[in-house]
């Protein structure tokens, strides 16, 4: 298994060959409370790095689940429609978003790795 990138917006990115996996950290499911909503997007669509990929809605509010990197998605986490508490129970596993093919494989090296975000995390709370 690849090691976990994260974003300032609590996004983390997981490879898996040409493959990552996206979702939210522990620390927004937190900042969150209880997920009732998950909107996912179409398979085949394109996604932007830094533009909404998702959304994510709790008891609190709704918000933007941004992509991390550039690229096309491949799957999406249906689970999620039917229990959108997954991302409660397991954000950094059971509880990804979506799957996408990744356009610049250089884009995950801007990214945030396990020390800076908790670093990044901690000056937040």
């Amino acid at each position: 298994m690849s090691e976990t990138r994260y974003t300032r917006d609590h996004e983390w990115v997981r490879q898996e060959g040409d493959v990552v996996v996206i979702g939210i950290t522990d620390y927004a499911q937190s900042q969150l409370g209880d997920v009732v909503y998950v909107e996912l997007p179409e398979i085949g669509r394109a996604v932007e790095q830094g533009k909404e990929a998702a959304v994510v809605e709790s008891a609190k509010a709704a918000s933007e689940v941004y992509a991390p990197v550039s690229g096309e998605i491949v799957e999406v986490n249906g689970e999620l429609l039917g229990n959108p508490a997954k991302v409660n129970d397991d954000a950094m596993g059971e509880g990804w978003f979506i799957k996408l093919r990744l356009a610049d494989p250089k884009q995950l090296d801007g990214l945030m790795d396990e020390a800076s975000y908790q670093a990044f995390v901690a000056e937040q709370e």
